[in-house]
């Protein structure tokens, strides 16, 4: 069976099959991958995306994309109060921001959502990177820390979400496999071997 190779992808070219990964992570239905799908090909046009694939033989099992930080793309406008309010407003500005980052259940704990921020954030010219995430303990925000992500705001409500964020944000580059974070722990691991065959439904 094929490994899993960490490549850039075209975003325009592999939208469909990016929503077909997020829809298993997030359980989405059709109405929602439908609107999902709309806003990744809008965001294929804009200048300065890039994107990053998890490829097993040809097939899509993680995704990333990303680009550079707009104050006036929505995303940095709902932020921009809730950073200023804790003085971090400056991070918006020559930023790299992390739009969207999934791997498929199948494929996770093996270091591919490592290996995928990492060669995202990696192609950008930019001294620093901002995401936001879901402001719980989850495996994603334990994974941002590890790379030097620090939260800039918490609490933060996007309209027509229930669930607060945290906008986290991290120095570029981010720490790789034969680098060392600054508190001295090893930085990024090779990912394991992924199971063989594909994905699937869940």
């Amino acid at each position: 069976m094929d490994e899993v190779r960490i490549e850039p992808v075209d975003l325009a070219e592999y939208a469909a099959a990016a929503l077909d990964v997020q829809a298993v992570a997030f359980g989405l239905g059709p109405e929602e991958v439908a609107l999902r799908l709309q806003i990744v090909q809008r965001h294929a046009r804009l200048p300065g995306v890039h994107a990053v694939g998890a490829l097993q033989g040809g097939m899509l099992v993680g995704f990333g994309y990303g680009m550079p930080n707009d104050r006036t793309h929505w995303w940095s406008t709902v932020i921009e109060p809730y950073l200023a309010a804790n003085g971090n407003e400056a991070w918006l500005d020559e930023a790299f921001s992390v739009t969207e980052l999934h791997v498929h259940p199948r494929y996770q704990g093996f270091g591919f959502g490592r290996a995928l921020i990492t060669a995202l954030c990696g192609a950008s010219p930019l001294t620093h990177s901002i995401l936001s995430a879901v402001d719980r303990e989850t495996p994603a925000r334990a994974l941002y820390r590890s790379l030097g992500y620090r939260d800039l705001a918490r609490r933060v409500l996007f309209p027509n979400t229930v669930l607060p964020y945290a906008v986290m944000g991290a120095q570029l580059p981010l720490p790789t496999r034969s680098s060392r974070r600054p508190d001295g722990a090893p930085g990024e691991c090779a990912p394991r071997a992924a199971p063989h065959g594909p994905a699937g439904p869940p």
